[in-house]
């Protein structure tokens, strides 16, 4: 006992000696610790599991505050234990305090609504409309008070579109309307979670005819002109990146584009973010400082750093305002500001500190925002940067000093390759996770492709609009356009170099969570324990290397299903399906491209109205039957189909005596289960949806609409049906 009690003793003055040495470093974990908070949240199933993680928590925080002998371990453990129950606390409030209708199930109706915003999407042809609906006009004609959820989100063709449709406007049009879906497929994108915390309750498409009924404001704001002018001044897709750099609009970038950009790890450049901030204020402070440095007496008087980064802040504001404040942006802001703060009390511009700052800011206000890839990949990004830049030998290799030009040049050439690859190896895991795939040359082309865009492109399509003011801007915008060209040529030369993209099925949430913690352990501390964090991001990598890739795919509504073939392609039943169901199929396949069709393989038979596949997998031979159109097929021919399969799946009710061997997959079974994954070899079923998940837009309350054109509130919950085409809708906004 004697020797169990000493072997404590040094056990907690080796912690004290720890924690005493990385006291510096304890700040940075508040987020930290907020941030599991919240990922418990989303871990954790229902209300009851929520209230017992809190009370534990505050319960943990509680007995190291009572057994609290002086020691920083126990205060630590105390603070941690509360910052994470304020994390679960917050973002529950924050998903109740959200909470709206959804709509029960499809409809089709004429509404008459308010519109909230319009967003043009050139490239597909769609405007996006958020619309805020007032009346539900029935089929006799009388109008009835709307109990649609109170906002939807439609995207209308460009053609069908009235003049003058603007924010604010009245107008009345048909609309085909779902449910937010869930993931398609295990990993997919979950369109419903997004929804819920943006209050919309239905989304779908609008058709002919669409009735001006209010004229909203003249146009669709600052933001709209501005983007709308730029695009005029360089057309095509250098114009469309341009106003995207300037306002964030995304909306007119052609598809290839947008992708080689992903594919070539250049996205980041697309949306308004850190890098765009820093671009504004650092010209803003620079140009201030330059024309209050002309007056000799406000040089050696003022205090002209604190005034040129005032005036930084007040660019930053404004860019994110005009930019749509959206939460990405506001992050940078905010991180913006902070830097802006330090510069003004004279301390060091971008440490560890400020990028955990800015992380409690924003996980405080939008703590949902913690399991969007936005948020993940801005502060990894980041927090990698200034962690490789503040570690002393790197800081030794790097810093100024008198040297030739060419020897500086080079040793800031490796400064830039180094962070590029750091960032990307840092990046890789969330892109992966959230995507499926991440580029494996971004480093090499993003230390072209910054420089180009924030020393050249940014500062010529400024001058570029100031010189419109004159009308003098044409030179300037020819240059922009050329500098746009010459970046778009650099995404599309990497995204289409071999092996650009690694692309990887679904990566378990675990493994996700080790690699996550380990990376955290590693760039947080400072002393030699900081190793530790390479066992759990090599036990994540290993877990994710292990898990079995998913043989058959099929989405919550039965009606798309993709089987791996022998080559290790996937191919998909159906031969007309929407590009982003193929694209969806495709990534959660782990295939890079487009998927092939069964109907052509050699080991499928398929009519118009039935396809069956064998496939041979490890020792066993799988017979898969599935369905492929709404038609009526004979009973009697459906269940003996059934008795020689292994799985059969159907986007219809099958009859009960249709048993297959293994599994049977039709509309009742997806409807609890969501869209499935199976690994043939291991034998494994993944479903999109948890039997026991209650978080709110699982069980949302919900509206059900009359074929009368009523409507009528069901305060309990439902779950909505799974997404089918109209997945299409729903995109990474």
């Amino acid at each position: 006992m004697a020797d169990l009690a000493a072997t404590f003793a040094r056990a907690s003055a080796a912690t004290e000696r720890w924690l005493e040495a990385e006291r510096d470093q304890l700040f940075l974990w508040l987020p930290v610790m907020l941030g599991s908070g919240i990922a418990l949240w989303f871990a954790l199933s229902d209300a009851r599991s929520w209230t017992l993680a809190v009370l534990l928590l505050v319960s943990a925080a509680a007995a190291a505050l009572a057994v609290d002998r002086g020691g920083r371990a126990t205060r630590v453990i105390a603070i941690a234990a509360f910052a994470s129950a304020l994390g679960l606390a917050l973002i529950w409030w924050r998903a109740e305090r959200v909470a709206a209708p959804v709509l029960a199930k499809p409809v089709v109706v004429t509404i008459e609504a308010l519109v909230e915003r319009v967003d043009p999407l050139p490239p597909r042809g769609l405007v996006r409309l958020r619309l805020a609906p007032r009346t539900l006009l029935a089929r006799a004609g009388a109008l009835r008070v709307s109990a649609l959820p109170p906002h939807i989100r439609v995207n209308l063709r460009d053609v069908d579109a009235p003049a003058g449709l603007s924010a604010g406007a009245v107008i009345r049009l048909g609309v085909r309307l779902l449910p937010p879906p869930p993931p398609a497929v295990p990993g997919a994108y979950d369109y419903a979670r997004v929804a819920w915390f943006d209050q919309v309750g239905a989304t779908g498409r609008g058709f002919a005819p669409v009735t001006l009924l209010r004229p909203g404001a003249p146009d669709n704001g600052l933001r709209a002109r501005l983007s709308a002018h730029i695009q005029a001044q360089s057309p095509g897709s250098p114009g469309a990146i341009a106003a995207a750099l300037a306002t964030g609009d995304q909306g007119a970038i052609a598809p290839e584009d947008a992708e080689a950009m992903r594919r070539a790890g250049l996205a980041h450049l697309l949306s308004v973010s850190g890098l765009h901030i820093t671009a504004v204020v650092g010209a803003t402070m620079f140009i201030v400082l330059r024309l209050l440095a002309l007056s000799p007496w406000l040089a050696l008087h003022g205090r002209l750093p604190l005034v040129a980064a005032g005036a930084g802040a007040l660019a930053a504001i404004g860019y994110t305002l005009l930019t749509g404040a959206e939460v990405p942006t506001v992050r940078s802001c905010v991180a913006a500001l902070l830097v802006l703060a330090a510069i003004a009390l004279g301390r060091e511009a971008m440490t560890l500190r400020l990028v955990a700052a800015g992380a409690l800011i924003v996980l405080i206000f939008w703590p949902e925002a913690l399991a969007g890839p936005s948020f993940q990949l801005s502060f990894a990004a980041v927090a990698a940067i200034v962690a490789l830049h503040e570690s002393p030998r790197i800081h030794a290799w790097f810093v100024a000093r008198e040297e030739a030009r060419w020897r500086h040049a080079l040793r800031q050439l490796a400064a830039l390759l180094a962070t590029g690859i750091v960032v990307e190896i840092v990046l890789a895991p969330i892109g992966l996770y959230h995507f499926h795939k991440a580029g494996l040359y971004g480093s090499l082309a993003n230390i072209v492709a910054i420089p180009l865009t924030t020393f050249v492109v940014m500062p010529l399509e400024a001058l570029a609009l100031l010189f419109d003011l004159a009308g003098l801007g044409a030179p300037f915008w020819w240059l922009t356009t050329q500098a746009l060209r010459l970046l778009l040529a650099i995404a599309h030369l990497t995204a289409s170099a071999p092996g650009a993209v690694a692309m990887i099925p679904a990566m378990p949430t675990g493994a996700f969570m080790l690699i996550v913690a380990g990376g955290l352990w590693i760039g947080l501390w400072r002393t030699r324990p900081r190793g530790l964090g390479l066992i759990a991001m090599a036990a994540g990598a290993l877990w994710t290397a292990v898990t079995p890739l998913p043989d058959l795919l099929v989405t919550g509504d039965g009606r798309h299903l993709a089987l791996r073939t022998p080559a290790g392609e996937v191919a998909m039943l159906r031969d007309r399906a929407g590009d982003y169901t193929q694209a969806m199929l495709a990534e959660n396949g782990g295939i890079d491209g487009v998927p092939l069709l069964l109907a052509e393989q050699d080991f499928a038979r398929c009519t118009p109205d039935l396809c069956l596949a064998e496939r041979v997998v490890g020792a066993r031979r799988w017979r898969i039957l599935a369905t492929r159109s709404a038609y009526r097929i004979g009973a009697t021919a459906l269940i003996a189909a059934c008795g020689q399969a292994d799985i059969v799946v159907s986007e219809r009710r099958l009859p009960r005596r249709c048993a297959p061997r293994w599994l049977k997959l039709d509309r009742p079974v997806l409807t609890r289960t969501g869209g499935v994954a199976i690994s043939l070899g291991a034998g494994t079923i993944t479903t999109a949806l948890s039997p026991g998940d209650h978080h709110p837009w699982r069980d949302p309350p919900t509206i059900a609409v009359s074929r009368s054109g009523g409507a009528t509130r069901r305060a309990f919950p439902a779950r909505a049906p799974a997404p089918g085409d109209n997945a299409a809708d729903h995109s990474y906004d």
